[in-house]
């Protein structure tokens, strides 16, 4: 597990393309309407960039100022230069992370590290599942139906409900 996870924390595991992104932004609200506060980590496996060049921020950034805060009256956002590139490690970033006001963090990505996760499959994208190799899965989340030893919990990827009411009831144990 985790050491710097004080809350529950569960990822959503799947190879680029099957639908992470989209799943998650159904499956928010519906967390949301439960009354749950919900953090979301990203991991992008692209070069981003939060500022725009020109902006003042990238301005100084590029300028060599690390981390910038960029800070308005809706939102703010840290950026932090690494100063050797490697894959970040889920771990480290929960330990950047206030959880004192949230009560489940949710994670797209960071599939080859250990805390639980729904694996995402579409039959149509004909990639192997990561359920064998993968013991911290706890459910996947499929548009067809799995025979495997042991398949850990089958949900419709097409019912974002179902995967909701999964999570609030298996997973958090909350109603």
């Amino acid at each position: 597990m985790m050491q710097h996870a004080y809350i529950p924390l569960l990822g959503f595991a799947a190879f680029s393309g099957t639908g992470k992104t989209t799943l998650l932004e159904q499956i928010i609200p519906l967390l949301k309407q439960q009354g749950l506060r919900i953090a979301l980590i990203k991991h992008s496996h692209h070069n981003f960039q939060i500022d725009q060049p020109g902006k003042d921020s990238f301005r100084l950034r590029a300028a060599g100022a690390s981390p910038v805060m960029l800070i308005s009256s809706h939102r703010r956002a840290i950026m932090t230069e690494f100063a050797t590139v490697q894959e970040p490690r889920l771990d480290d970033q929960l330990q950047l992370l206030d959880q004192s006001a949230l009560d489940l963090i949710l994670v797209e990505g960071f599939k080859a590290e250990v805390f639980p996760k729904i694996e995402l499959h579409r039959a149509i994208m004909n990639k192997p599942l990561l359920y064998p190799n993968d013991p911290n899965i706890i459910a996947i989340a499929t548009d067809t139906t799995l025979v495997t030893p042991n398949t850990p919990t089958q949900l419709d990827i097409n019912q974002p409900d179902m995967i909701a009411t999964f999570i609030l009831k298996q997973f958090l144990r909350l109603v």
